[in-house]
């Protein structure tokens, strides 16, 4: 099978070219430029067993997208680029390239997987909900009111897929860490590392996700038929970003205090985050797909993989 994966050069675009080569398949990782020593990093990460091609495409670029799709023609595309930056996402001055990023890329993507007869995975977010109440969210669920230009922007991304194509899937995630990229558990550490306490909410609730296992699920996903949208995180319950780093540094073995707050408190974001990123995954089990393992056994992993252990 021959498969795009954008946004190669983060966290899960690079997992997911990684596993989908591992498995076998023909992988062309794209992004807006490809650094040059990106193929020896894929080597080192194991790509070795069937390398994948490059492809710099600037997805912002309707023609560029339009003539790229058609020349490579591939089976499946996998979108994982996006503008994933939430608070900057705020700045006025940013609100057309974030839109052109997640919304206008994203139909370019949609309309040529239509035109090759591709199938199409977007990756979107918990953000595209309001994030109230303590119920997990439903993928089938209709409640959404974006917090912010960010999920606004991911749901809007996620109506140009379901309007341009009919062979896909989406894909909501959430709390993403991965080796390829900065995430939570990287800042936490350096935190830890360099002052005595940090201060962490307590109030925003969710599940981590390692991109990883998320890689694995999506490589999975993309050999099926069985389209529509799902709901993906690590296993292992809903606990606080506070939970998280108790967990971080304990297995990290950091002795820095760890200050509760809560996002009030804390004031130190421009967007507004969801307190409720509760997702239920049941539908990935009832569609025979196999759950994400357990948080805390993905971050002991992610942890020993990245020499932090």
């Amino acid at each position: 099978m021959k498969v795009l994966v954008t946004g190669i050069t983060g966290q899960l675009g690079y997992d997911a070219a990684k596993e989908l080569a591992r498995r076998g398949h023909s992988v062309i990782g794209t992004a807006r430029r490809i650094p040059a020593d990106l193929p020896r990093a894929e080597k080192a990460a194991g790509l070795e067993t069937r390398d994948p091609a490059f492809a710099e495409m600037d997805l912002r670029d309707r023609k560029a997208v339009t003539e790229t799709i058609h020349r490579l023609c591939p089976d499946a595309v996998i979108h994982c680029a996006a503008w994933t930056a939430v608070d900057a996402a705020e700045e006025p001055d940013n609100y057309r390239e974030v839109y052109a990023s997640n919304v206008l890329a994203t139909r370019y993507l949609a309309e040529g997987c239509a035109a090759v007869n591709a199938k199409m995975l977007y990756i979107s977010t918990d953000y595209v909900f309001d994030g109230h109440g303590t119920e997990p969210w439903s993928p089938d669920d209709a409640a959404f009111s974006p917090l912010n230009v960010y999920g606004k922007s991911k749901l809007e991304g996620e109506y140009e897929v379901a309007n341009h194509t009919d062979k896909y899937f989406i894909v909501r995630t959430a709390w993403v860490f991965g080796k390829n990229g900065k995430n939570f558990v990287k800042t936490m550490l350096n935190a830890g590392r360099k002052y005595d306490s940090v201060r962490v909410v307590t109030d925003q609730i969710g599940t981590p996700t390692y991109t990883a296992d998320l890689a694995r699920l999506l490589a999975d996903m993309i050999v099926t038929e069985k389209y529509g949208c799902y709901h993906a995180t690590n296993e292992g319950g809903f606990i606080s970003w506070y939970d998280f780093t108790k967990e971080i540094y304990r297995l990290a073995g950091v002795a820095a205090g760890i200050v509760p707050v809560t996002t009030a408190e804390y004031g130190l974001s421009k967007a507004a985050r969801p307190f409720n990123s509760r997702m239920d995954k049941s539908k990935l089990a009832r569609m025979g797909f196999a759950p994400l393992p357990d948080w805390k056994d993905a971050l002991a992993r992610y942890l020993n993989e990245t020499g932090e252990l």
